[in-house]
């Protein structure tokens, strides 16, 4: 047994925290809004389409806080962000308790919110990840990524018992307390690098490395390309606009499923237990899809994957028309196992083909073109609702926009241009 594999090595702590950060970052942001959206929308005379807006508000909000903040990740790591985002997004969701105007809840649950939650989120926590790891890439993400599946199991049913319970103002803030407790120690255990603390990618050690035992990480690192260099290459568009379409699922059943359900019978419970439903595969699948992805091409799987996910959108829409019980269950366990991949796929994707050294700046400069895309999907789902009184045709639509992705990223596989151009990186 190696010396690597006999010590405890510091990166796994920092997967802990991106688990913790994760799970409030996404769960506060995405999973919990629809056990909100009915009795909001019913005290304040909303239309359905006003307030999905501040969802697709805080996609362009996501996106242009990690834009700002991508190149400081790289420069200072990830612990400042956590600490001032624990603040802002824990301060913003309790303040949600209290508000009584439609530009009240764009700013806070659009704006503020979604700003506190970035500075705590993927972004941050990724980057860090790809610099901690780059052998063991692949499960380090889908391990912390487990975080985002874990509220989705827990945080849609908590949510609606508790709106039910105790009514949606003292609910925003029972979740505002739980986030802050549960994020802000979170910052005291992230490191930037792990040279900073003369440790090694993987956990390799000195004799290791030495032995050459570390060569993909070195590779890794002095391969890495700037984010002017990255947006000089044709691979840089063609993943922000597969995966772009890939999340358009993801952030429009998040916030749909609960009213699509309730308009054609189901209850408030039922129907929040959905997400959780699909959560429980994706959790589960996490680590399956890590190590896949540290064995195989990561680009096949994740068109694997938005496959899996475009034709569960599919068969949860006929399903639910029929109200086939058993094929709706069926229908959200299918998609959950598609979205257990995303993360994981996608990180390890965009650290592989761009390096680890200048990540931060370069995923920071996608997202702004990515989360763009799946701030559409929202708005555009809810105002065709407002029109014409279901959810079928619009949910469809972005059923093909998964399946036009999965087309694209096996295509992707098969360009030589592209393929050369990973070999040069690897």
């Amino acid at each position: 047994m190696s010396s690597s594999e006999t010590r405890f090595y510091y990166g796994y702590w920092i997967v802990l925290a991106g688990f913790i950060t994760q799970f409030v970052a996404v769960g506060m942001s995405n999973y919990v809004v629809g056990s909100f959206m009915i009795p909001m929308t019913e005290e304040f005379g909303w239309t359905r389409a006003e307030f999905t807006a501040s969802r697709s508000i805080g996609q362009i909000v996501l996106a242009g806080t990690g834009f700002v903040i991508g190149s400081y990740i790289d420069r200072f790591g990830g612990r400042p962000f956590i600490f001032v985002g624990s603040v802002v997004l824990s301060a913003a969701i309790f303040s949600l308790g209290s508000i009584n105007t439609l530009s009240e809840w764009l700013v806070l649950n659009g704006l503020i919110l979604t700003a506190g939650a970035a500075m705590i989120g993927n972004l941050v926590v990724n980057v860090t990840l790809g610099k901690w790891f780059v052998e063991r890439r692949g499960r380090a993400v889908a391990l912390a990524g487990m975080g985002i599946s874990l509220a989705g199991i827990v945080l849609p049913l908590i949510a609606t018992w508790m709106v039910d319970e105790f009514g949606w103002r003292n609910s925003w803030e029972l979740l505002g307390v739980g986030a802050l407790m549960l994020t802000f120690p979170m910052a005291l255990i992230v490191r930037r690098r792990p040279e900073d603390y003369l440790l090694h990618p993987d956990g390799k050690s000195d004799e290791e490395l030495a032995a050459g035992l570390g060569a993909a990480a070195t590779a890794d690192f002095e391969k890495s390309m700037t984010r002017g260099q990255a947006m000089r290459t044709s691979s840089f568009y063609f993943l922000v606009l597969a995966f772009g379409l890939f999340q358009i699922s993801i952030t429009v059943m998040l916030i749909q499923t609960i009213p699509f359900m309730t308009d054609v019978g189901y209850s408030r419970l039922v129907a929040s237990s959905m997400i959780s439903i699909a959560s429980v595969p994706a959790f589960l699948s996490k680590p399956f899809w890590g190590v896949l992805i540290d064995r195989y091409n990561p680009r096949k799987l994740a068109a694997l994957g938005a496959a899996i996910t475009g034709v569960s959108v599919i068969f949860i829409v006929y399903s639910v028309a029929k109200q086939i019980d058993f094929l709706v269950y069926t229908g959200f366990l299918l998609m959950g196992i598609g979205w257990g991949g995303l993360l994981p796929i996608q990180e390890v994707i965009w650290a592989t083909f761009f390096g680890r050294r200048y990540l931060g700046s370069v995923r920071s400069m996608a997202m702004p073109f990515t989360f763009g895309l799946s701030a559409l999907g929202p708005v555009l789902v809810a105002y065709y609702y407002d029109l014409v009184g279901n959810y079928d045709l619009a949910l469809l639509a972005i059923a093909l926009c998964n399946i036009a992705s999965a087309i694209m990223l096996y295509r992707f596989t098969e360009n030589s241009a592209i393929r050369q151009a990973t070999d040069d990186l690897t």
